[in-house]
């Protein structure tokens, strides 16, 4: 049987201002993509990897990350943004409450603020880390 690999939200991409990376790398991966800039690369292996472990995915990483770390102080220097999924309640067409997920993008602080109960409550899914690349040169 042949082993399948998740690989949605798996990418790099890049704008004049921002990387984007997909939360389903594993550390490991992202040291090894070739795609990804050099300087984002070299952050994870000296400041990131430290405090987790190869094989912890983006997602999880910054799912479980605490406030007050010294990893909080580096994203925010990174200027860094999560894009997530939120399960939120909406009023219909004739006022009958449904669920559905929302896209927000939430800064470092406003992740780690909210308790792990909390996420699971609201049915968080992280997709995507975003960082500056103006922030990145200045690490």
């Amino acid at each position: 049987m042949q082993k399948k690999t998740y690989e949605d939200y798996k990418y790099s991409m890049q704008d004049t201002g921002r990387l984007y990376v997909g939360s389903k790398y594993t550390m490991g991966e992202l040291l090894e993509a070739e795609d990804i800039l050099f300087k984002f690369r070299m952050i994870v292996e000296r400041y990131i990897l430290p405090e987790s472990a190869r094989e912890d995915t983006l997602e999880t990483h910054l799912y479980y990350l605490e406030k007050g770390k010294f990893l909080v102080q580096t994203y925010k220097q990174m200027k860094a943004r999560v894009k997530v999924n939120v399960i939120e309640e909406k009023k219909g067409f004739l006022g009958k409450k449904k669920l559905e997920y929302v896209t927000r993008n939430l800064t470092i602080e406003e992740l780690v603020e909210m308790p792990v109960a909390e996420k699971e409550k609201k049915g968080l899914v992280i997709q995507e880390l975003s960082v500056s690349k103006l922030a990145l040169m200045g690490l």
